[in-house]
């Protein structure tokens, strides 16, 4: 029995361990640089938020889990609430990026 309760114990700590693609994307920001929206619509899907820039272009927000954290026995998990926001210029690619809550 203390095999199958060790085993199950690996299986949920290697099952919890994947990567959250949102957040490498957002950690990597020479593979984004010049990126555009279109690149970002297509690769991210829509973001949560938009609102214009004052001097033009825009600014996008994307929020999404990034990792959590349990409670004793894995009950009362809370999750990561990461926010990436991406400012665009006129010319509709990434000028600069930030991201909290990761």
């Amino acid at each position: 029995m203390n095999r199958m309760g060790g085993l199950l114990c690996a299986l949920v700590l290697v099952a919890g361990c994947g990567g959250n693609p949102y957040l490498d994307a957002s950690l990597k920001p020479a593979e984004l640089e010049g990126k555009d929206k279109v690149w970002f619509e297509k690769n991210w899907g829509a973001p949560s938020a938009k609102s214009p820039r004052f001097f033009g272009g825009e600014t996008w927000t994307y929020f999404r889990i990034a990792g959590g954290q349990s409670g004793p026995l894995l009950f009362n998990f809370a999750p990561n609430q990461c926010q990436i926001t991406l400012k665009f210029g006129k010319d509709e690619k990434l000028s600069s990026y930030s991201y909290s809550g990761c």
